[in-house]
């Protein structure tokens, strides 16, 4: 991968010469396994803000404090940078600057106290428990095809998957006996994830009984597979999960991530360990995971106001 070495202007630090730009995205190519075009936006978020600098004739990153952070910000917004856009450039600065901390190539992190912009963190669309059911209940299971999609959003919603990581599980990779689906997240990181019982009985008789069917003497790898044995193809399986939103009946927009979105709100509003939601998410940093507590927090509100005497 070619990224943009950020040395338009001459930032130094105080032991350091140019180079430590070029080192943060190494270490998250290397060490955080991050993506390609992750690390490209990374890229592009710094650069921007390296120009700013210069702009603004700040020669050395050690002389950037909160006031030039939040000033970055400011022109942010003045440029047409909306709220969710300037909170991911401020993560984007959180994790930079952690990271020059970290190799005390700096002694400060001028970031730190700074607050991501209001509704920079918008709360993802969640299904109630009733709504998951129905939607579940769609597919017309009388059809291998429907047998194989009840199958794919069963496991969707009980292990909280991607898109990307649900079409490519492989055969080999689920063990229903066990419970388990193994999966290949963000970086190409591994994670094996429990998945819950109504989930195992539908794959169980999905791979008995409607796989063979839709390979038609093709074989594959792959668990869930489409015409002559290809895997299901993610703009596919939008098409069947908007399909099967429409014959529900909800009036909630319904899409493959409106299930993790509501597999990790269920886990924690039953009372789940923030930890264990964010292995199982995959989330590099439990910052991500936490904005599924805001979620959380407000049904406890709503019940404690029903019940509560003094509610």
């Amino acid at each position: 991968m070619v990224l943009k070495t950020m040395n338009s202007m001459d930032i130094q630090t105080d032991n350091h010469p140019d180079n430590h730009i070029d080192r943060y995205m190494n270490y998250l190519l290397v060490e955080k396994g991050l993506s390609e075009k992750t690390i490209e936006s990374y890229n592009s978020d710094i650069t921007r803000y390296i120009d700013f600098l210069e702009d603004n004739k700040i020669n050395k990153l050690s002389e950037a404090d909160t006031t030039v952070i939040l000033k970055h910000l400011i022109d942010l917004r003045k440029s047409g940078l909306g709220a969710r856009s300037r909170a991911r450039h401020l993560v984007t600065l959180r994790g930079f600057y952690k990271f020059l901390v970290n190799e005390k190539i700096i002694s400060h992190d001028p970031t730190i106290i700074v607050d991501l912009p209001k509704s920079g963190l918008k709360l993802p669309e969640v299904l109630s428990v009733s709504e998951i059911n129905s939607f579940l209940n769609t597919p017309d299971t009388n059809k291998p095809s429907g047998i194989r999609d009840t199958a794919m959003l069963e496991l969707l919603y009980a292990a909280g998957l991607r898109v990307s990581e649900l079409i490519n599980i492989k055969l080999q990779s689920v063990n229903t006996e066990a419970g388990f689906v193994r999966v290949y997240g963000k970086g190409s990181k591994e994670r094996i994830i429990p998945i819950g019982q109504y989930a195992k009985e539908k794959i169980d008789e999905y791979v008995a009984s409607s796989r063979q069917i839709l390979l038609k003497n093709h074989t594959s790898q792959y668990l869930f597979v489409a015409r002559a044995g290809k895997p299901m193809t993610r703009q596919g399986f939008w098409k069947l999960v908007k399909r099967y939103a429409l014959i529900s009946g909800t009036k909630k927009k319904i899409t493959p991530h409106t299930l993790r979105h509501s597999f990790a709100t269920h886990l924690l509003e039953g009372g789940a360990d923030l930890r264990a939601v964010q292995i199982m998410l995959g989330h590099v940093d439990i910052s991500t995971t936490q904005i599924y507590t805001h979620i959380a927090h407000e049904h406890l509100r709503k019940i404690h106001e029903q019940y509560h005497p003094r509610g």
